[in-house]
C-alpha cells in the first residue's frame, strides 16, 4: 500500500487562527516533513473558499502546487481534485507541464468535474448541469494528453476549443503527467477514468469502495482498457492516538476547534462524518487500512485536521502505521 499526505491549505478550516504569513510556514514545513518522511506524495485541494464560505485563507492549490515544487527534492505533488471549469484545460495542461519540469518530474493531475456550486457562481464561472460538467472533464482530459505527449493540441468540442495550443517544455514524466480522475457517479465519471485514468479516487467510504470498484471494472471491459492498470485510491480523514483515551482528546480538541466556525446544524454532520474515517490507535487503524486493501485500495491519502497545529498524529501515522502496510 502506497500513501500520501494531505497538506492544510484552508478550505477545511485547518489553518485558521494564523497570519497568512505563518499559514503558509505551516504548509511548507508540513510538506518538509512528508518529503523527509515515508509519505510519497502530497496534496491539496482545488477550491477558492471554504465549506461553508467563510473570510478565512484559502491557498490557491496550483499556486502552491509550484511553490512546494521549489520547496521539496522528493514527494509527488497531487490536487484531490482540481476542477476541469475553473482554468481552461489549455492553459492548465501548460501550468501543470511548467511545475512538472520545476519540480523533476513529480506531478500528479487530480482533475474532475467539480461539484461546490456556490464556489462556481462566486466566480463568475456560472454552475452548468452535472452532463455539461463531466462534458467538459471528458474534452478537457482529452486535450491535456495531446499537450502532454505531442506538445500541440487541437480539438473542436461542445464546451472546449483549441486550435494548435501548445505546450512547450514538455512534462518532464515521459508520456506525459498520471491523471488522477477523481469522483464516483458510476453512469459517467467511472467510464472517464475507465477511458484515461491510470489512477482514481472515488471519493467515497470504504464500504461503498469495492461496489465502485465493480462498476470501473465493467467500464474499463466496454472501453477495452485494463482495470489491473489502474491504481484505485481512497481519502480518510484520520483521528489517531497512543490509547483510546488519546483518541477521545482528538475528537475532544476537533469538536472545540469547529464549534465557533459552524453553526450546530452543520457540525453535528460533520463530527459524523469524520468518524467515518480512520478513527482510532495505530493498531485498530492498520486493521482498517488492510481492509481497505482487501477491496482493492491501493494508495491511502492521509488527511490529519490537526496537522497545522500539531504533528504528533502524523508522526504516530508514519511511524506506527505506514510500516506496517507500505
Amino acid at each position: 500500500m502506497r500513501f500520501g499526505l494531505s497538506i492544510p491549505q484552508g478550505s477545511g478550516f485547518e489553518i485558521v487562527g494564523m497570519p497568512a504569513a505563518k499559514q503558509w510556514d505551516s504548509i511548507r514545513e508540513l510538506a518538509r516533513v512528508a518529503d523527509d518522511g515515508p509519505f510519497e506524495s502530497i496534496w491539496g485541494s482545488d477550491h477558492f473558499l471554504t465549506y461553508p464560505p467563510s473570510d478565512e485563507s484559502v491557498f490557491e492549490v496550483w499556486s502552491m502546487m509550484a511553490a512546494l515544487a521549489a520547496c521539496t527534492s522528493r514527494v509527488r505533488l497531487g490536487q484531490l481534485c482540481t476542477c476541469m471549469g475553473y482554468r481552461n484545460p489549455a492553459y492548465l495542461a501548460k501550468v501543470a507541464a511548467t511545475v512538472d519540469v520545476v519540480s523533476g518530474g513529480r506531478v500528479e493531475m487530480g482533475i474532475g468535474a467539480g461539484w461546490h456550486e456556490h464556489e462556481w457562481r462566486s466566480y463568475g464561472y456560472g454552475f452548468p448541469s452535472a452532463a455539461d460538467r463531466l462534458g467538459m472533464l471528458d474534452e478537457g482530459v482529452q486535450i491535456m494528453r495531446q499537450m502532454w505527449t505531442t506538445g500541440t493540441a487541437t480539438l473542436t468540442g461542445k464546451h472546449y476549443q483549441v486550435d494548435g495550443a501548445t505546450s512547450r517544455p514538455l512534462p518532464a514524466q515521459e508520456g506525459g503527467i498520471p491523471l488522477w480522475i477523481a469522483g464516483g457517479g458510476e453512469q459517467k465519471t467511472l467510464r472517464i477514468a475507465a477511458k484515461y485514468a491510470q489512477y482514481t479516487n472515488f471519493g467515497v467510504p470504504l464500504d461503498e469502495f469495492a461496489h465502485k470498484s465493480q462498476v470501473l471494472a465493467g467500464h474499463c471491459k466496454d472501453v477495452g482498457t485494463d482495470f489491473d492498470a489502474i491504481v484505485r485510491s481512497i481519502s480518510f480523514n484520520v483521528t489517531i492516538g497512543e490509547t483510546e483515551k488519546d483518541v477521545a482528546d482528538k475528537l475532544a480538541w476537533t469538536r472545540a476547534h469547529y464549534e465557533p466556525l459552524l453553526p450546530a446544524e452543520e457540525l453535528e454532520p460533520l463530527m459524523q462524518y469524520l468518524a467515518q474515517g480512520l478513527v482510532g490507535t495505530p493498531e485498530q487503524i492498520v486493521e482498517r487500512l488492510t481492509e481497505a486493501g482487501r477491496t482493492g485500495a491501493g494508495y491511502v491519502i492521509a488527511r490529519f485536521i490537526d496537522a497545522a497545529y500539531d504533528r504528533t498524529s502524523i508522526d504516530l501515522f508514519a511511524g506506527k502505521v505506514i510500516p506496517e502496510l507500505a
